[in-house]
């Protein structure tokens, strides 16, 4: 039983590594997102606020992957957690023979906590732009 033990905590402290990871993504993307607004007002080029979409779009991305393999994680955690002690290999492989629904890029990439995330932050930079290149015409 010591063993189950040591190998769900190995999962547990993988999922908490990858959790964190995709937590700070969301921070560096709003810090990065206010840098480039801060040298598009500086410099008075609304074509800088363009540059914004580049963060948004790549941190989604990345955000998304941590997404995946947090849930891939925690579909080999519950794997583990139904295995007999005997059976427990320490084996931390996420193929596709542990994954269940909900697993997939695209599943994760418009997920409520991207798309709750990303999707408004994008319509935000686009109503910016919108307004700035109307208030320059």
């Amino acid at each position: 039983m010591d063993f189950k033990v040591k190998h769900l905590e190995m999962i547990l402290s993988l999922i908490s590594r990858v959790s964190s990871n995709s937590f700070f993504l969301k921070g560096w993307s709003l810090t990065l997102i206010a840098g480039v607004f801060a040298l598009s007002a500086k410099d008075a080029n609304d074509y800088l606020y363009l540059f914004s979409f580049v963060p948004i779009l790549l941190f989604w991305f990345l955000d998304s992957y941590y997404l995946q393999l947090e849930r891939k994680y925690r579909c080999l955690f519950n794997s583990v957690l139904l295995k007999k002690p005997e059976e427990i290999d320490f084996r931390l492989d996420i193929t596709s023979s542990n994954a269940t629904e909900g697993t997939l890029f695209c599943q994760c990439l418009l997920s409520k906590t991207e798309l709750w995330f990303y999707f408004p932050l994008a319509l935000l930079v686009g109503l910016i732009l919108i307004i700035s290149f109307s208030a320059a015409v």
